[in-house]
Formats: C-alpha cells, sequence, structure tokens
C-alpha cells in the first residue's frame, strides 16, 4: 500500500476527479476526508470506499470560504494527528464563450475561484504539515502552451493554477513539502451522461491525443496516488502530464 497510515484531505470530493482520487486514496491505506458542499453525495462516496474496505469520513465545507476551510483543517489533524495530503479538485465555475461575448464578471470568475480556493486550502494545510516536516500538496488542473477559442477565463485560470503551485513549492520546499499539478487534457468520463455533446467531445479528445486515448478516472486515481507517496519524493513544483501526449510539454 503506497499510503498506508497517510491522513489525506479531498475537496471536491463528490466530483468526478475528486471522488477518483479519494478511492485511490483509501485503497492505498490513506485515511480519507471528503470535504464538499453537497453532504449526500460525500457520503455516498465514504459508503463506497467503506464498502472496499477503505476508511474515509465526510464533511460540509466551502472551500472558498476562509473560516470553513479552516474549521475543516483543524478538525481533521485534531482527530486523525496530522494532514499529509491535500487535494484539490473543486470546479472553478468557469463560463466557457468567446472572449468577444463573455462579460467580464464571466471572464474573471473562474480565475478568482481557483486562485481563491488553491490559496485557503494549501495554507490550511500548510499549517499542519510544516512542525511535521513533510506533506504533499496536489492541485488537478494546469496550464500548457496550448488553447483553445472559446474558453473565456478557463486557460487563463488553468495558468495562474501553475503559477500558484511554483510560488508554494518555492516557500514550503524548505519544510519538506511538496507541490504538485496534475494535468489531464479532459477526462470524457467525468462529463454528466445527460451532456448532449459528451461523445462528439471525446472523441475529440481522443483525437488530440499522441496514443490514440484519453486519461480515465482511474488513471487519474493510480496517479494521484502514485504522487502522493514517498515513492515520488523527489518530485515537487512539477507538472504531471497524464494527457496522452494531448498537451506537449514546454
Amino acid at each position: 500500500m503506497l499510503l498506508r497510515d497517510k491522513v489525506a484531505v479531498v475537496y471536491g470530493a463528490g466530483g468526478p476527479i475528486g471522488g477518483a482520487a479519494a478511492r485511490a486514496f483509501a485503497r492505498e491505506g490513506a485515511r480519507v476526508f471528503l470535504a464538499g458542499r453537497t453532504l449526500a453525495i460525500l457520503d455516498k462516496v465514504a459508503g463506497e470506499i467503506g464498502a472496499a474496505g477503505g476508511a474515509a469520513e465526510s464533511a460540509r465545507v466551502d472551500a472558498l470560504d476562509e473560516r470553513s476551510v479552516g474549521a475543516f483543517t483543524d478538525s481533521v489533524a485534531e482527530r486523525a494527528g496530522a494532514i499529509d495530503i491535500s487535494f484539490n479538485a473543486i470546479s472553478v465555475q468557469d463560463v466557457q464563450k468567446p472572449l468577444t461575448e463573455i462579460t467580464a464578471e464571466e471572464f474573471v470568475q473562474p480565475i478568482a475561484v481557483a486562485a481563491r480556493t488553491q490559496f485557503l486550502t494549501i495554507r490550511a494545510a500548510v499549517k499542519h504539515m510544516v512542525p511535521r516536516g513533510s506533506g504533499v500538496v496536489l492541485m488537478f488542473g494546469g496550464g500548457g502552451p496550448q488553447t483553445l477559442p472559446g474558453l473565456g477565463g478557463f486557460k487563463v485560470a488553468l495558468d495562474a493554477m501553475e503559477g500558484i503551485r511554483r510560488q508554494w513549492a518555492c516557500e514550503v520546499g524548505a519544510h519538506g513539502i511538496r507541490v504538485v499539478t496534475m494535468i489531464t487534457g479532459g477526462v470524457p468520463e467525468s462529463m454528466p451522461d445527460g451532456f448532449a455533446p459528451k461523445d462528439e467531445i471525446a472523441a475529440g479528445l481522443r483525437e488530440a491525443t499522441l496514443l490514440g486515448r484519453v486519461a480515465t478516472l482511474a488513471d487519474v486515481g493510480d496517479v494521484a496516488a502514485f504522487v502522493a507517496s514517498d515513492r515520488a519524493r523527489t518530485m515537487t513544483s512539477a507538472t504531471v502530464n497524464i494527457s496522452c501526449g494531448a498537451i506537449v510539454d514546454h
């Protein structure tokens, strides 16, 4: 087990990406604390983890609210004795339109959401990691030189997250804390089944890859668990690219 006796907090754990990471963390031996806005969905994920032999607890947390995030992490650290892993996979509330058609508020929204939630959740986790001299912060969604028309502020938000990752890694590395971003180029499984253009989008994502296939939710969980483990202890201030070649590294 890669994460035996580790304590992980996962924000957005009710969503496809966060849920995939939470399940993988638990499978690899971590005690997982699920955070999100809808407790019923979190409880379902926790139940599935428990049925598979893992350990998970749910909490309603607003990852954009400083007090909510702080109270959650303090509670986890007090009850579990530590926070070893923090993973934030909440939606950045993006509105995707051409820049000539989008409002200023719609454009700025995902940038502000991404920056605020990542700052708050990372800072709260680091508070408990620094005294122990270790910890791993995972971020989901990063940049790359390519973009597409009609994304509004979404790609800008992803690029901002790369800068946030670099800054935190620089400042907490001396305390043994690693900060890593995961990028996929898109995970078709994460789109709801009732979403009309799902098949068309999935085909487009697959066509853009070099391997002729796209990352799955299982891939996301497997890689997240590896990066969070001590086997990746030399990796920080880095982007882990699991886009199957759709995103070409700088």
